[in-house]
């Protein structure tokens, strides 16, 4: 199967597919409760994008990936490599903690402490874990609308390499090459991308065509590093290193040719492990810099990460994960300010009825230096009717804090913020690849950049009384006969605040949709797209109004031999004209095309 994915309230039943290779027992995720599980246990809301998906749709950037996700809207700010935000479950891109093998990627150096995700480029990856609801009770503050994990591949026994190349429209060329070994007690692994693209204007005004206005181009180098070493079968340390450099043309205004960013983000981790007949136990350190250059400033920042969890199997269907974490969260440039975070944790997994019930239960106690102490917490439960049929629900609490930016920052900053509160639960059924799931999240405070009306002028406040933010997604994903694979998902939203004002920059419906068919020898071709409703610019429906659009896009692979198989693929195929974010430009029609070589 291409792409796995269990609802909140149901797993996706690969076990139906009798063209699969893969079924619930064999595929575990690590992001739910910090400690491994099989999918099939997992009660959280959680969807994965595979490794085989990714190779099969020839994605280029993790956002696009993310955006074939039910209940997840991309908008980014014009072609690859311009600011780019994102909305899990309507909820935006602060409230959602992304890492990559396990290490934080949010952005202190940035307003909102977002991730930076025009800057992920895909190479490598096993797979991309997106847990949805609040997660807070696992892993504290950022992710009180869910957590997305980015895992790349590790080495796999013996030695093993590929190298890729690519280039279309915009005089857009990428390169990735991958080379890891593997023995008994040593494992490796290096990979690199680099991306390079003339790229389109940014910033266009609307309804005026592309070719009037300058090209903004973008360069990105990513490099990861990957080593392992067994002490012996019980012990084991093992360290990561991953480098993100860019730099990118963006608009201030239509025809912008001066303004540059540059990125360098550091990403590492160190880990020892000690597995024994009681417990497995991880003690690691993670460490995330980043950097920022643009014309008007320099913006520098870290934070440092020291844990510990133990995981114990009981009872021999049951599971106990207990740890605490240190964090340090620092600015070193612009605004010069720290904080810390100290919190424990404890999760549990129980399996009763012939393992056709799963309950699991998290609980987490945070202590800060410059806010409240909370206490978070998440309930969930799956039951097994048939094995075609469950159903399942999840209730949690989350808690964002306000940035140092928000507090004490250039523009707009507002030293009284609160931190958020948040209440999320959901409910889910699912058959047969077929699923339908309810949600619905209460954020309390909720932080957000409040506009001085008829002006662009503003600042960070909480909004009073309760946002509510809720919908339903509904998905379906199987093989309709041997060959073909059909994959359809639907999401409406409704996001309001307590003076039931919609949100701004989210649209009420989106549909995605996808046919793959592998009928030919050596071929795989796809066609998919998606629909995004009308959204508005601004609060309560005010602003331009952007969205309601459909766009189609297609891909042809074939596998020459067993060395080398290349590829077409082609975006927008209709050449529609529209916008995601008012005022900002996107690909018109565009074909690639890419070798591989593998050994």
């Amino acid at each position: 199967m291409k792409k796995t994915k269990i609802s909140l309230v149901a797993s996706f039943l690969i076990a139906t597919n009798l063209y699969s290779q893969t079924t619930l027992e064999e595929i575990s995720i690590t992001s739910a409760t910090k400690s491994e599980q099989k999918l099939r246990d997992v009660t959280a809301n959680v969807d994965v994008i595979t490794a085989q998906e990714i190779e099969d749709r020839k994605f280029k950037t993790v956002s696009e990936a993310l955006q074939t996700i039910p209940g997840i809207q991309v908008s980014p700010s014009g072609g690859i490599g311009q600011q780019t935000s994102l909305f899990l479950r309507g909820m935006d891109s602060h409230r959602t903690l992304v890492l990559i093998d396990g290490v934080r990627y949010n952005d202190i150096t940035s307003p909102n402490g977002t991730a930076n995700f025009e800057h992920l480029m895909i190479n490598d990856i096993e797979r991309i874990e997106v847990i949805k609801g609040a997660q807070s009770s696992i892993w504290g503050a950022d992710a009180s609308a869910g957590v997305i994990n980015i895992i790349t591949k590790s080495a796999k026994d013996g030695t093993h390499g590929n190298a890729t190349v690519e280039y279309g429209r915009y005089n857009s060329k990428t390169a990735k090459a991958n080379i890891s070994h593997k023995d008994k007690n040593f494992d490796a692994k290096l990979s690199a991308t680099r991306v390079d693209t003339d790229g389109f204007s940014a910033k266009v005004p609307k309804d005026e065509k592309l070719s009037k206005y300058e090209d903004d181009g973008y360069e990105n180098t990513t490099a990861n590093l990957k080593l392992g070493y067994n002490f012996d079968e019980n012990n084991r340390v093992s360290t990561s290193y991953e480098i993100i450099d860019t730099k990118v043309d963006y608009d201030n205004f239509p025809d912008d040719k001066a303004s540059q960013a540059k990125t360098k983000t550091y990403l590492a981790n160190l880990t020892y492990e000690n597995k024994n007949d009681i417990a497995l136990t991880k003690v690691y350190t993670n460490y995330t810099d980043i950097k920022r250059e643009y014309s008007f400033g320099e913006y520098e920042g870290n934070v440092e990460e020291y844990g510990v969890n133990t995981s114990i199997d009981y009872l021999n269907s049951s599971n106990l994960t207990i740890g605490g974490d240190y964090k340090k969260f620092e600015t070193k440039k612009d605004v010069l300010d720290e904080y810390n975070n100290k919190g424990i944790f404890i999760t549990n997994t129980n399996k009763f009825f012939d393992d056709n019930t799963i309950f699991t239960q998290a609980l987490r106690y945070d202590k800060y230096s410059d806010f409240e102490n909370k206490t978070t917490g998440k309930i969930g439960i799956k039951q097994y009717i048939i094995d075609e049929l469950n159903v399942s629900s999840n209730y949690g609490t989350g808690y964002n804090v306000p940035t140092i930016s928000q507090l004490f920052g250039q523009w707009g900053a507002n030293p009284d913020l609160n931190p958020e509160k948040t209440k999320s639960y959901d409910l889910g059924i699912e058959y047969k690849g077929l699923s339908i799931t309810y949600f619905n999240n209460k954020v309390e405070n909720m932080i957000d950049w409040v506009t001085i009306p008829q002006s662009w002028d503003g600042a960070y406040n909480n909004i009073e009384g309760k946002s509510k933010i809720k919908g339903v997604e509904i998905a379906y994903k199987n093989y309709i006969t041997q060959d073909v694979l059909l994959n359809f998902n639907y999401t409406n939203l409704s996001a309001k605040n307590d003076k039931d004002e919609y949100l701004a920059k989210r649209a009420k419906n989106k549909v995605g949709f996808g046919v793959d068919y592998y009928g030919l020898k050596d071929f795989h071709f796809n066609v998919n797209g998606e629909y995004v409703g009308t959204r508005y610019d601004r609060i309560d429906q005010q602003g331009a109004k952007t969205g309601n659009y459909t766009i189609w896009n297609a891909v042809v692979d074939y596998d020459i031999n067993k060395t080398f198989s290349t590829y077409v693929k082609l975006d927008n195929i209709f050449d529609k004209d529209y916008q995601v974010v008012d005022g900002y430009a996107t690909s018109q029609r565009a074909a690639y095309l890419g070798l591989k070589a593998s050994f």
